[in-house]
């Protein structure tokens, strides 16, 4: 099912106008007043706006978990190429980076095919329950790409209607509070328009993916109340954990009902919709079969990347009776072929590797949204408004699934430390820890501490003997709670101003 909407991406539909000397339409080209005219169309369309998650689920692990305390790469010192992805993880980033620059892309491809649609849909006549739901679709997916780029950028362009012309691509950044203003209304707008899951067509997001949307974006706001409500929305769908975390992630276990939202991939086909990060999670390799038991196979000179620290893996409160350090984590010692390098024991992410045919090519989806999260934001949530006993009883629902006794804390600062630990452990590697740092005011002590941690020592973070961070890695301000915005935006759109340092 999930491989129609992700083939849809592959067509890119554009808007344009022909003038004056040329009024022909190309008979080869698909224009929006010849494409958008029936419900098929539609369907596809609303498909091609779920595509660019993927090239965007390519960077984020990069520029989110990797930026964190959680995870980092082990240093190549005979191959400097990879640079632009260790920069985000040192604090070395400039502002023509190409991961923050695909970013912003993506998000924007997301809005414009957003846009394009919604322009459109009315104009078409079919069935209501049909349109309202592919509606609901586009509005969720534009207000998740605008609180992407607002997380990681800051406030920006505004745009709820097709360019019609390249001028109109030039717009001024606009004020975070409007950016968020405009976030709620869609997500909003998704919640009333989509159906529950049990309702919905696989792989495509229901409303419940829409209130968790929403949920997030006030708990980033400290609206507690409301945050609260959009949740407790969520809890009357149907959606529960599944009695064991690692199934929550097999590519056989699709649509279980913990998943509200996930990033789509499929393996054994003839379009590049596979999802190749696992093999970039697992230690350089001569023959990655050895540990993916996938044979051909040959060297992902392109891995060692969102290796697990020794501060996550000291995070664990027990990891014997923690089943989540088990199914998340894996160990390996043997030869490396990088300079330097014997992997001893080294840690990498399991928590993707699931058995599949082809090298490079599995078709494990990328855990968005989670049902533990929501939990965990409803932990927050009451905790916040001062209700501990049922902040606690949420938090508790997450640590028994994990095998652990019910936690200690009982007053609002023990619960906030212990919320934050447990949602650090229980979404590991699922790029959630950085912005959780940002957003609780801990990002820059953390990660400067972190720094310190490193320089200190740093064959103990995956340096090999002799080498070590750059003298001005790690000196973390202020300053870097945001990314730079891509020069070449801040080039070609003289509206368009630079985030402050960079």
């Amino acid at each position: 099912m999930k491989n129609r909407f992700l083939l849809a991406g592959l067509l890119l539909l554009t808007a344009g106008a022909c003038k004056n000397f040329l009024d022909v339409v190309p008979e080869t080209v698909l224009t929006p007043a010849s494409f958008y005219q029936s419900k098929e169309d539609f369907e596809q369309a609303v498909g091609g706006i779920y595509a660019p998650l993927q090239g965007l689920y390519n960077q984020d692990w990069i520029l989110n978990e990797m930026r964190s305390d959680n995870t980092h790469f082990v240093f190549n010192i005979a191959q400097r190429g990879p640079k632009p992805e260790e920069d985000p993880s040192t604090f070395t980033l400039e502002n023509n980076n190409r991961n923050t620059a695909g970013k912003w892309t993506n998000d924007y491809l997301i809005i414009a095919r957003a846009n394009q649609v919604l322009s459109t849909i009315d104009q078409v006549d079919f069935d209501k329950a049909i349109k309202d739901n592919l509606k609901g679709q586009t509005y969720f997916l534009r207000a998740f790409a605008y609180f992407d780029l607002l997380k990681n950028f800051g406030g920006v362009p505004i745009f709820l209607e097709p360019a019609g012309s390249y001028k109109d691509t030039f717009k001024p950044r606009a004020d975070s509070s409007e950016v968020y203003k405009q976030i709620i209304a869609d997500a909003e707008l998704a919640t009333r328009l989509l159906p529950a899951k049990a309702a919905q067509t696989a792989g495509r997001v229901a409303s419940g993916a829409a209130y968790t949307l929403l949920a997030d974006v006030y708990i980033n706001q400290k609206r507690w109340p409301e945050a609260e409500a959009a949740l407790k929305s969520v809890t009357t769908q149907g959606y529960a954990l599944l009695p064991d975390y690692g199934d929550v992630f097999k590519p056989t276990n699709e649509g279980n009902s913990e998943i509200i939202f996930d990033v789509q991939y499929a393996e054994g086909t003839s379009q590049a919709v596979s999802n190749y990060m696992p093999y970039k999670f697992l230690p350089v390799l001569a023959d990655p079969s050895v540990i993916t038991g996938v044979k051909p196979s040959s060297s992902n000179t392109d891995g060692c990347y969102n290796t697990p620290t020794p501060d996550l893996l000291a995070a664990y409160e027990d990891t014997l009776k923690d089943k989540r350090y088990k199914a998340s984590i894996g160990f390996y010692s043997g030869p490396s072929p990088l300079v330097g390098v014997t992997y001893k024991n080294t840690p990498y992410i399991k928590k993707y590797q699931f058995p599949h045919a082809r090298y490079g090519e599995t078709g494990v989806n990328w855990p968005v949204y989670r049902y533990s999260e929501v939990l965990l934001l409803l932990a927050e949530a009451t905790n916040e408004q001062g209700r501990s006993a049922d902040a606690v009883g949420f938090l508790n629902q997450v640590r028994t699934r994990a095998g652990l006794p019910n936690t200690t804390a009982t007053n609002q600062t023990a619960l906030r430390d212990a919320i934050l630990r447990e949602r650090r452990i229980e979404l590991a590697f699922e790029n959630k820890r950085w912005h959780d740092l940002v957003r609780s005011g801990l990002a820059v002590k953390t990660m400067s501490e972190y720094g310190a941690r490193i320089k200190a020592n740093p064959q103990k973070y995956y340096y090999p003997l002799g080498s070590a961070p750059a003298a001005a890695a790690f000196n973390v301000t202020e300053r870097d709670l945001l990314y730079p915005i891509p020069i070449g935006e801040i080039i070609i759109n003289p509206d368009m101003k630079q985030n402050p340092g960079y």
